[in-house]
């Protein structure tokens, strides 16, 4: 399998340090609030990563981390500590927020049939862990005591940003607004490994240690999880790209200088999800969810779609238009299924030879566009129905798109009656035929279907 490598910058034979074992390490939500679409896309990709190894032979060891600790926003004593922020706002415990948004966070996971990985760990179960890393850092003069805090230091590496060519203090500290100047750093890009001194003195969770009571630093819990779990060698690492600079450049530094040597081969980031005026992020609340295209009466399962007819390593800008043409794409899809009946042998030379192909998208740098192209291949060719069904099942063994589940919850002809007429409102839209534009938004809303033009398309919901 050939796999782009984000910390070569190239596209490499994925090699594991175990022949047929993958050991693959994924960074996990903070879970104060509901996660976005953008965030789904990133574990899309990375399900769809694990599905497709075990595809084609692989056993997948899958850890991913809950953060649950009330950590701030940034590598210094500054920020905000959005845990306890929505703690307050919502008069519950910490505990109790992250319990609630880790629920709604795999409710998401299942209603895009992903697999949740064999091991989820919430961060507040590893402090033993990060306190011995953390104490072999110090004794190895990697991490430094100042302000009561415990810092790394990167100019004890000889290279420390191993995921950008440049080595300046631009890209150390002014690359991402959470990295900020402390006076208790020796250098600017150092980074904080556990908090006893903080502006926060009414931190909600903290703990015992050798330097007093406090709390891991933000980049601590993905190393120690990894290596509680995984061990020391790490086949692959997966996280969205935003995770890049600093946190997972942070992981590298202090892992590879606790075990004394190379960590993690292969890292795999999936690119933005933006809306058409910038990036969907919580921090500006310019953000979608999973719930929102349920009560808007899409399948989540659209949005999959959507996701995988692009390649993770581009940028997808989101639209309710979009979305329109992949629920009808989608439904189509259901349509032609559900019609297939068995009608005779299974086609082995021809199901082979298909199969073949989908095995060579997945080895192809995860070509999910691909791997769709070759779905419908199938549903178009002649190919006996008892071929093809067996083919699709076999396909959406790693799609995961319930391509042969009997009960859907929407109507398909109805959806798919409202995307046609909502295109060719946009088309009459497009020709400056407003007439018919408004003629067909009152058909739909006298049929109890009422339409909303955004700056991302047209969305609708079905009055009850």
């Amino acid at each position: 399998m050939k796999l782009y490598n984000s910390l070569t910058r190239k596209v490499e034979d994925f090699i594991t340090n175990k022949p047929g074992v993958v050991k693959m390490y994924t960074c996990g939500p903070t879970v104060y609030d509901y996660a976005h679409l953008g965030n789904y896309r990133s574990y899309i990709f990375e399900d769809i990563l694990e599905k497709s190894l075990e595809y084609i032979g692989y056993k997948v060891n899958r850890v991913m981390n809950i953060t649950d600790i009330g950590h701030l926003t940034g590598d210094s004593d500054a920020g905000k500590d959005k845990m306890l922020e929505k703690a307050k706002e919502e008069n519950k415990g910490i505990l109790d927020i992250a319990a609630f948004y880790t629920k709604a966070f795999k409710d998401g996971f299942d209603d895009l049939n992903l697999k949740w990985p064999d091991t989820v760990i919430p961060a507040t179960s590893c402090i033993d862990t990060y306190i011995e890393i953390i104490k072999k850092l110090l004794e190895k003069e990697y991490a430094y005591q100042s302000g009561g805090n415990i810092y790394f230091d990167i100019s004890k590496l000889k290279k420390y940003n191993v995921f950008s060519n440049q080595e300046s203090e631009e890209m150390m500290v002014g690359v991402r607004d959470s990295v900020s100047d402390d006076e208790n750093k020796r250098n600017p890009g150092d980074f904080a490994l556990w908090f006893t001194k903080s502006k926060f003195e009414n931190q909600a969770l903290k703990w015992n240690s050798p330097w007093g009571e406090g709390y891991p630093g933000w980049h601590i819990e993905c190393s120690g999880i990894s290596y509680k779990y995984l061990g020391e060698y790490l086949d692959i690492h997966c996280g969205g790209i935003d995770n890049k600079f600093p946190h997972h450049t942070n992981e590298i530094a202090q892992s590879e200088s606790f075990i004394g040597h190379k960590w993690c081969n292969y890292w795999f980031h999936v690119l933005h999800l933006n809306l058409k005026n910038g990036k969907m992020s919580k921090s500006d609340g310019s953000f979608v969810t999973i719930n929102d295209l349920k009560k808007l009466v899409y399948n989540p399962l659209s949005y999959k779609l959507m996701c995988l007819q692009s390649s993770y390593r581009k940028e997808l800008v989101f639209s309710f238009d979009a979305l329109n043409s992949s629920q009808t794409l989608y439904n189509k899809i259901l349509n032609k299924v559900n019609n297939l009946k068995e009608d005779g042998k299974l086609d082995e030379e021809a199901a082979s030879e298909y199969n073949k192909k989908f095995k060579e998208c997945i080895e192809n740098d995860l070509n999910t566009a691909m791997m769709i192209t070759t779905l419908l291949d199938v549903i178009k060719s002649n190919l006996n129905n008892t071929t093809k069904i067996y083919l699709l099942k076999e396909f959406d063994k790693v799609l995961c798109l319930d391509l042969f589940k009997k009960e859907q919850n929407i109507d398909v002809k109805l959806e798919a009656f409202i995307l046609e007429r909502i295109e060719q409102r946009n088309e009459a839209k497009k020709n400056k035929n407003y007439a018919l534009a408004d003629q067909i938004r009152e058909e739909l809303l006298e049929n109890g279907v009422e339409l909303l033009d955004t700056r991302e398309g047209t969305k609708y919901t079905i009055r009850k």
